[in-house]
């Protein structure tokens, strides 16, 4: 038998249901937000990732799905979202849009070449957000308001946003150089890839799952004593509409993200979820100011987040959150027998076409059966068409909660449902 490659899985059933409805709250959110969806292909240049995501990272050095294709170009099946879309933006110039600050978001599959294990896949699906063009640090606290938005609908408790400030270019060229001065005695002391990263990036040691717990990380130089006046000025302005927000934030100094190219405020969001370890982590993200003009664009302000699916559904899942618990289907259509066939399907696409949720019968159930699989699906209104229905076009409606009956017209069907609908959602409210 062939199985599915590791490191992947199969979405169908309930999990398909719950991924749907997460996909359909966050294009919601996004419409409200003002933000244009973009998609960019599941594989560019390689050099795109390696400038842009960093050769210094774990993703590039480690992890990425490399390829040479039949035209003999290097290419990588992309391990994160920011990239791609930065190059999009370049390639497509929308830079010179009116419309600036330019506000996009994404979802879609990411490849990265790891360990799996709970929660952590090879092939795994990202939801983000990228804006390009304002250096206002109001915009900093969008971002960061819209996962924690996303996860208060959901029903998600005890968000808190972790917040640090990595400067500008100038302030984490001073950290730099006090970070190799601080590790140079203790280099030994480091694991493989650290002594790798203090050659690279030293910034990456702060973000060493390994060494994390050591002497030599808990007594580093905090960043935040090298910020100059405009990196703190932008920083502090951060917390200050957060604050106006109501945003609870922590403010985390060894925070650095897993990427190169941030720079000035980088941020993850959790949620008190029980299960998930000390760090209930969701998502993550920052602004980038050096990223466009890195890929060959113009000098350009970014700054942006992601999440990932898999995370968030396992999350849903501990605090037992069921977000399709309410969702059930408007009207179910039961066929009586061969002959009545043809017109049931037409009532039946007549319902869907006028925005109604509808099923109907196509394994020649008995009456009995039918209204069993009825039940299944949570429906109220049923719909039997037998003989006399099809002949007379006067439709027997069933509500399948109190169990009486109503005669209607076909040309009356849409009104009547219209009607029994808006009803039902008012009892609801």
């Amino acid at each position: 038998m062939i199985q599915k490659p590791k490191g992947t899985y199969d979405v169908f059933d309930t999990q398909g249901k719950q991924i749907q409805y997460l996909e359909k709250l966050f294009a919601s959110l996004m419409e409200k937000y003002n933000y244009e969806y973009m998609r960019t292909p599941l594989f560019e240049s390689s050099e795109l990732f390696h400038r842009g995501v960093g050769d210094s990272t774990d993703i590039v050095t480690k992890e990425t799905y490399d390829f040479v294709d039949r035209g003999n170009r290097n290419m990588t099946l992309r391990p994160e979202g920011t990239a791609g879309i930065v190059r999009s933006f370049i390639e497509n110039k929308l830079y010179g849009r009116a419309s600036i600050p330019v506000k996009c978001w994404y979802m879609g599959p990411m490849y990265r070449y790891e360990r799996p294990q709970s929660g952590r896949y090879r092939e795994f699906y990202q939801m983000g957000v990228e804006t390009f063009g304002s250096l206002d640090p109001m915009i900093d606290a969008e971002i960061i308001s819209i996962p924690v938005s996303f996860f208060r609908l959901l029903g998600l408790k005890g968000i808190k946003v972790h917040i640090n400030s990595l400067g500008d270019i100038e302030s984490r060229i001073n950290y730099k150089k006090a970070l190799l001065e601080y590790f140079e005695p203790h280099i030994e002391t480091l694991c493989e890839d650290c002594k790798n990263r203090y050659q690279k990036n030293p910034l990456r040691i702060l973000d060493c799952k390994i060494d994390q717990d050591k002497d030599i990380l808990k007594n580093v130089p905090k960043l935040q004593d090298y910020l100059n006046e405009q990196s703190k000025k932008h920083y502090e302005a951060v917390k200050k509409y957060l604050e106006a927000l109501q945003i609870p934030y922590i403010e985390d100094p060894n925070l650095v993200r897993g990427l190169d190219y941030y720079t000035h405020t980088v941020f993850e969001v959790e949620a008190n979820v029980e299960g998930f370890g000390s760090r209930n982590v969701l998502c993550g993200g920052g602004r980038y100011d050096g990223l466009v003009e890195t890929l060959g664009g113009p000098k350009t302000p970014g700054v942006g987040f992601a999440l990932g699916m898999e995370r968030l559904l396992t999350a849903l899942e501990y605090e037992k959150i069921d977000v399709i618990q309410n969702k059930t289907l408007d009207i179910y259509v039961m066929p009586m027998g061969e002959q009545t066939k043809e017109y049931a399907i037409q009532q039946t696409m007549l319902l869907r076409m006028n925005g109604f949720t509808v099923d109907i019968d196509m394994m020649d159930r008995n009456v009995k059966s039918n209204f069993k699989q009825a039940d299944r699906y949570h429906t109220k209104w049923v719909i039997l068409i037998g003989e006399e229905e099809t002949s007379t076009q006067i439709i027997t409606i069933k509500n399948n909660q109190t169990q009486e009956e109503y005669k209607i017209k076909e040309e009356q069907l849409i009104q009547f449902f219209d009607e029994q609908i808006e009803e039902d959602m008012h009892e609801t409210i």
